[in-house]
């Protein structure tokens, strides 16, 4: 086997590993690049293989920086399989549809924007697009051997990180290579606990917070210390949140507060379609989770006002009393949270709570670094509101979880491949395998190959 590295090589987007064996090419995810312009611009550029050469497209989960490549690979010739969880694939028919919509809503307010000698603005696909890709589609269930030709054959195992992420493990009959795609965290409120593994030849592991320890405070307790101090200032406290697992960590810690009356009773509003379309699945994927069924289809369901309109999502930001505001995106780089922020950000009564990565390049990522002014549709605001920050509720491991999963593996792997984290992270994590384990790491640069032999 050969594994080339399309992406997610010294940053935390764009993961794309292609797999070479004889005649055959597989793609292991197909993410796009997020973050500033130079990097979000490898998106515009031709996919560096053809897309109408590869066999067939495999995912370790639905998070964008995975996935989110997928109609533009299929919109540009792609006729293979697309390999995944069935969790992945029901969270990939909610997010690519959305991500297209988004793109092409960019692309109409560049548009616009700009005067008529600007050169038209294209979205890299559209929400017709990712409906098309979703075609492609073959889910399969975790622990199945999925033959793909010429003795190469992929396992997913589940990995605890999302709704339906898995560890990916490919092999030729000869040697086996796995992925680790987010390497999910032990004992997290919602998601059960990634699974020891304990044979490989190769691996690609993630290094988000390679350079990281999580910190082990109390979450719930700091959430009610946030909230009260917000209300007792009559302000509002705003989550920016992620759709995907973050959201249900949000409301389990309120319901937790709220069932103990250790917060106020007050409005709470979820204002974020994605993650109120995401809640609705999680009744089909009980197996995945430590909550119980009671939570999981209605506690969680009946803690927040759900906004789905437009029209409602406004009406929030005339509210005179306090209240809590849980909106997408989780970096504060596009969504609904951006409107909340636009009307909140300026007053000192109000508290912005961010509970999750912020990647360079991204207003949260601004924000918690002591941003003073802000800049949102192309228009400035003062930072007044309190900026505060949660570091225990990630779904990435942090080095030390990371090194413990690596004990597990009964034989050295032969090399192991340290990928999507930002250099000084990724360096650091290569740095404490080989003093833990001694075994040989390798951060690979963007489009190196390697021969697995």
């Amino acid at each position: 086997m050969k594994i080339t590295f399309l992406g997610a090589v010294e940053e935390v987007t764009g993961s794309r590993y292609l797999i070479e064996h004889e005649n055959i090419k597989i793609l292991i995810d197909c993410g796009m690049f997020q973050g500033p312009w130079e990097i979000a611009q490898r998106n515009l550029e031709p996919f560096p293989v053809d897309p109408g050469s590869i066999d067939a497209v495999i995912l370790t989960h639905a998070h964008i920086d995975h996935s989110g490549y997928i109609p533009a690979l299929v919109k540009n010739g792609f006729r293979g399989k697309i390999y995944c969880s069935k969790g992945t694939y029901a969270l990939c028919s909610l997010l690519l549809v959305d991500s297209g919509s988004l793109q092409e809503g960019e692309a109409r307010n560049i548009n616009q924007r700009g005067g008529p000698d600007h050169p038209p603005s294209v979205a890299l696909y559209t929400a017709r697009d990712a409906e098309n890709s979703l075609k492609f589609f073959k889910p399969i269930d975790y622990d199945t051997i999925i033959d793909i030709g010429n003795s190469l054959k992929v396992t997913l195992i589940r990995s605890g990180h999302i709704l339906g992420s898995a560890f990916v493990i490919v092999s030729d009959g000869k040697q086996k290579l796995t992925f680790s795609g987010d390497l999910g965290r032990p004992h997290q409120f919602i998601m059960k606990s990634p699974p020891p593994l304990q044979q490989t030849d190769f691996l690609v592991i993630e290094s988000t917070y390679g350079d990281r320890l999580h910190k082990k405070d109390d979450a719930i307790k700091i959430i009610s210390e946030v909230v009260n101090a917000t209300v007792a200032k009559g302000g509002v406290l705003i989550i920016p949140c992620f759709a995907v697992e973050r959201t249900e960590t949000i409301l389990y810690c309120l319901y937790q507060l709220k069932q103990k009356n250790t917060i106020p009773t007050i409005p709470i509003f979820l204002d974020s379609p994605m993650a109120i379309h995401v809640i609705d699945l999680l009744c089909n994927f009980k197996e995945e989770y430590e909550l119980s069924t009671a939570f999981l289809c209605k506690d969680m369901l009946n803690i927040a006002t759900q906004t789905l309109t437009s029209e409602e999502s406004k009406k929030i930001d005339h509210i005179e009393y306090p209240a809590i505001i849980i909106a997408g995106s989780g970096m504060a780089d596009g969504g609904r949270v951006l409107f909340h922020l636009k009307h909140f950000i300026s007053d000192p009564k109000n508290t912005i709570l961010f509970v999750g990565f912020q990647a360079e390049g991204t207003t949260g990522h601004a924000l918690i670094n002591g941003a003073k002014i802000i800049k949102i549709h192309n228009e400035s605001y003062p930072v007044q509101a309190k900026i505060k920050t949660i570091e225990t509720l990630s779904a990435h491991a942090d080095y030390d979880e990371i090194l413990e999963w690596l004990g597990h593996f009964e034989n050295r792997p032969k090399k192991v491949f340290v990928t999507h984290g930002e250099l000084a992270a990724a360096q650091a994590l290569k740095n404490k395998i080989e003093e833990r384990f001694g075994w040989s790491v390798i951060i690979p640069k963007y489009l190196e190959s390697f021969d697995l032999d």
